[in-house]
């Protein structure tokens, strides 16, 4: 994730009784978020700017009820607040989804904003909506990507649009600077995600290349991979 974008459909609390997995699951979303916490509050500017593939999809839409999925320092959900939407912002980190409320309210826009802690891992939020936006949805930790992306079409209202914006190569800010990362294409993201295609039919999956500016200034020619699906049943 840039910033955490995890979760399907709850589970139970343990009550002593959980299984060697289910105590490795709770170990790593413990691990993920005491990662993120220390991430944002580390973080020294939340004046972000929104992500110019989400921006350039939305353009053409008449503002519904949106989902962002690791919402992070809260430049998407902002945006999308100001464009007229009415937004959930969710992030595994409490200091980012209290930022993100603290910046809504003071930006006029805290009646278009709810925000919510999740790890994406264990709970997702409810309700239907008309866009999810999963905006470099990556994390160092173990995650069911897939479940959760495949819940959040689950949650799509006819005619919604789940956008999928991934790394496509490691940029020099990157947090992983592994040279042996693989990023999958567009067509194995929606391989892997395994939507009927009668129901969710990909309406973009390319691998544009974009001059970007990282967080201290520096720039970089980047590649995202992007994935756009739409439930059927609607128009956009």
């Amino acid at each position: 994730m840039d910033s955490t974008r995890q979760r399907p459909p709850a589970t139970g609390a343990r009550d002593g009784r959980g299984t060697a997995e289910q105590d490795a699951g709770q170990d790593a979303g413990q691990d993920a978020e005491l990662f993120w916490e220390r991430h944002y509050r580390a973080r020294r500017s939340w004046d972000a700017r929104v992500n110019p593939l989400l921006a350039e999809t939305v353009a053409p839409l008449r503002p519904g009820a949106a989902l962002d999925l690791g919402c992070g320092a809260g430049g998407d959900a902002i945006w999308l607040a100001r464009q007229g939407w009415h937004v959930t912002a969710v992030d595994i980190s409490a200091t980012a989804v209290g930022r993100v409320r603290e910046r809504a309210r003071d930006l006029g826009v805290a009646d278009r904003v709810v925000t919510e802690q999740h790890d994406l891992g264990r709970s997702f939020p409810a309700g239907a909506f008309d866009l999810v936006s999963a905006q470099y949805f990556h994390t160092p930790f173990p995650l069911l990507r897939n479940r959760v992306l495949r819940t959040a079409a689950e949650a799509l209202r006819p005619g919604g649009l789940l956008l999928i914006v991934d790394h496509g190569s490691t940029a020099p800010w990157s947090w992983n600077q592994d040279p042996g990362s693989h990023h999958p294409t567009p067509a194995e993201i929606s391989a892997e995600l395994a939507l009927d295609p009668a129901r969710w039919p990909v309406l973009r999956a390319d691998m544009p290349s974009r001059r970007a500016t990282g967080p201290a200034g520096e720039s970089a020619t980047v590649i995202d991979h992007i994935l756009l699906v739409q439930r059927a049943g609607g128009t956009e």
